[in-house]
């Protein structure tokens, strides 16, 4: 060793250096493809959304004649969150909460109409909108959980310097809108 020069340890050195870069510059692409991927099949559960409501607002135009202002609401909104798509990961969850909003008011308007409810055309949209929107919840769940392993990764030192070095950008969460966070926060309340 002691005939080893110096200019060989720096050329270890920077090879090492080199080959952690290689690593964390890939580790940080196939999370930020992963991320893409997640949001990409919250659009395909969203597309089954938008697919689904035009059929039920049909059916639930026979039935509701004097609620065409609800109706009206739900398609306003269906197009905003269609129209949203090519916006911000903040703007399409607005959208979306927005739309989902819409959607338990139409739901809550069956009550008054009993033959609406007693539908079977309505029970089976209503049924598959429901799964729907189960769907959407995991897929948003899994969405912010790959975002948070990558935004993680972002910040992990040293991936933080190749990131700044790449153009590596943390990516946004899927949020649920103010009132419906706040509900989930809130305990619910049990009364028998």
């Amino acid at each position: 060793m002691e005939n080893f020069p110096v200019w060989g340890w720096f050329a270890i050195g920077g090879g090492i250096i080199v080959l952690y870069a290689i690593i964390a510059y890939n580790g940080l692409v196939s999370r930020r493809v992963e991320t893409q991927n997640a949001f990409s099949q919250i659009d395909v559960q969203l597309k089954r959304r938008y697919d689904l409501i035009p059929n039920l607002v049909e059916t639930v135009k026979g039935y509701a004649k004097h609620e065409q202002e609800t109706l009206e609401k739900v398609i306003q909104a269906r197009n905003a969150a269609m129209g949203a798509q090519g916006g911000s990961v903040g703007d399409r969850a607005a959208a979306e909460n927005q739309l989902t909003g819409t959607l338990k008011t139409l739901f809550a308007l069956s009550e008054s109409y009993p033959d609406l409810k007693a539908n079977t055309n309505f029970l089976n949209l209503q049924e598959e909108l429901s799964a729907t929107e189960n769907r959407i919840g995991f897929s948003r769940q899994h969405y912010n959980d790959v975002v948070s392993n990558y935004n993680t990764a972002l910040q992990r030192f040293p991936a933080n310097i190749v990131a700044g070095l790449f153009g590596f950008r943390a990516a946004e969460f899927f949020t649920l809108d103010p009132a419906e966070a706040a509900a989930v926060r809130t305990a619910p309340k049990v009364q028998f």
